[in-house]
């Protein structure tokens, strides 16, 4: 074998498993063609503010479209996290139309935040602080690891398998969310901010918003600060990239599909949320599925998602 081929054959041992484990490009557009249903819970919502979704959409759309400053803060902040700005655009988009009306002005949502800075509440739950909660033996695996997102994730995962729906040492817990047991003082499924985030999602990406933001770390015994920084679009907006990154990462290297095409689905799993857990349970069905001789199942998005991706065209028309 003379040198070049020897040398071809050798780059073949590093270039070849690359291809063989690239993801799958989940081109952009919709993979159904009817909207899947909207829950009753957003439709409850829009029919007691007199509105409708496409209200809702329009007035959402107005404030981006006429406020160049928070385009370019998106911008701004996709370019840090190297996602298109049309992912955050979409997680916005269908917060506001389908979870609560944009307001008219983005200084709005600076003077709202200043608010939770003048108010005293904590994150707990029947008088016990999360701080303390979280002390409990259940959590002690999560002690060990190292970022805010492998913490609180599995910390949500014990909650989901020790606690929810349960009775723990004679005390009953609601079957509820983690985040809105613990994190929503106010009341349960509440998400504040142009990104409406929740406060456990801000404490989840914490670390790489720190890093990559280069903003301050969140703590969960400091409740206003967090929920200032999910009011405050200057500090919000990090977060909202965050998450969708995120997402991206996680169907990329967990499920293997690259959804970095597609808003849609970015959106999907920003309104759903436990993007790695999807993600496994895509692979573990797609695995299955070729072992019975039937092609993967590509990601499919929701109603929220669907919208998302119907009105592209328009959505680009921003940038």
């Amino acid at each position: 074998m003379n040198f070049a081929i020897r040398s071809f054959a050798c780059l073949c041992l590093f270039v070849l498993p690359a291809i063989a484990h690239a993801a799958t490009l989940v081109p952009p557009g919709n993979r159904v063609e009817k909207q899947p249903p909207v829950p009753s819970a957003s439709a409850n919502r829009t029919r007691a503010s007199h509105s409708t979704y496409e209200a809702k959409y329009r007035k959402v759309y107005a404030l981006l479209q006429n406020d160049a400053g928070l385009r370019n803060k998106i911008k701004s902040v996709s370019a840090q996290y190297g996602i298109d700005p049309l992912h955050m655009v979409g997680a916005i988009v269908g917060e506001h139309t389908y979870n609560v009306d944009a307001y008219d002005r983005l200084q709005t949502y600076y003077v709202k935040a200043v608010s939770y800075f003048q108010t005293s509440f904590k994150f707990a739950y029947n008088g016990e602080s999360v701080s303390d909660f979280i002390k409990r033996p259940e959590f002690a695996s999560c002690d060990g690891l190292s970022g805010s997102y492998e913490q609180w994730t599995c910390r949500e995962t014990v909650w989901d398998r020790s606690f929810r729906g349960k009775k723990v040492d004679g005390e009953s817990f609601p079957n509820d969310r983690f985040s809105a047991v613990f994190f929503q003082p106010f009341y349960a499924g509440q998400t504040f901010g142009i990104g409406q985030l929740n406060p456990l999602t801000a404490l989840q990406m914490s670390d790489l918003v720190t890093k990559v933001s280069k903003l301050p770390k969140l703590d969960h015994n400091n409740a206003q600060q967090v929920y200032r920084t999910i009011m405050d679009p200057d500090l919000t907006l990090a977060y909202v990239g965050a998450t969708l990154k995120k997402s991206i990462d996680a169907y990329r290297d967990i499920a293997g599909f690259d959804i970095s095409k597609n808003p849609g689905l970015t959106a999907t799993l920003y309104n759903l949320g436990k993007p790695e857990q999807r993600a496994r349970a895509l692979k573990a069905e797609n695995q299955k599925r070729r072992a019975d001789g039937r092609s993967p199942r590509f990601p499919q998005e929701n109603y929220y998602g669907w919208l998302v991706n119907d009105r592209l065209d328009e959505l680009k028309k921003l940038f």
